[in-house]
């Protein structure tokens, strides 16, 4: 019986609700997400029709509460034409450098000026306020006659909240199916001598 209710955790857990892959390394590392309650939206696109649209579909998600300063926040949602590399930045002069999270600036010694990505994709990414570090991200096409010019943003939140709703309840029945597993092991006589 208990081999019998090990295999059944062991079926749920690896075949209802698939994740990809990505998704569930991100959201694992990061319980900060699942517990966040508010959130600083950041819009790095120069395109304020596709940073409103993304905040009008986090404000129909519900999901986080959105707050004006970013010391009040518990995750910082980051809209961008490129993808997010912590603090990298390049001076009027032309070098390139890199901040960290303490806002200390340090120049690179060879300048790299090939950081940015093509412009024809967006990125939605989730950052740690304390630490400056990237929590989860994706990308999604710009524009297009199928998709429309500024949906990118609502587009991207829309991933964000599905792979969100997925992980939250994958692990909703796994501790259902743990607790009946560990409920119904109870009645098992097991002997405890081998005969």
């Amino acid at each position: 019986m208990r081999n019998y209710a090990c295999f059944v955790v062991f079926i749920l857990a690896h075949l209802i609700l698939p994740i990809p892959a990505a998704t569930q390394k991100q959201l694992a590392k990061s319980p900060s997400i699942l517990s966040a309650k508010t959130v600083y939206f950041y819009n790095r696109t120069g395109d304020d029709s596709a940073g409103t649209a993304a905040v009008a579909q986090l404000k129909k998600w519900g999901r986080f509460q959105i707050v004006r300063d970013k010391k009040q926040a518990d995750l910082i949602l980051s809209l961008s034409a490129d993808p997010y590399h912590g603090g990298y930045i390049i001076f009027a002069s032309g070098q390139t450098g890199t901040v960290d999270a303490d806002g200390h600036v340090q120049e690179d010694v060879i300048p790299n000026y090939n950081r940015l990505a093509p412009v024809r994709d967006a990125y939605l990414t989730v950052i740690d306020p304390t630490t400056g570090k990237s929590l989860w991200t994706d990308s999604h096409v710009w524009g297009g006659l199928l998709t429309g010019k500024n949906s990118v943003g609502a587009r991207l939140v829309q991933k964000f909240a599905k792979a969100n709703r997925k992980v939250i309840a994958c692990r909703v029945l796994i501790n259902s199916v743990i607790q009946t597993v560990v409920a119904t092991s109870r009645f098992v006589d097991l002997p405890l001598t081998a005969t």
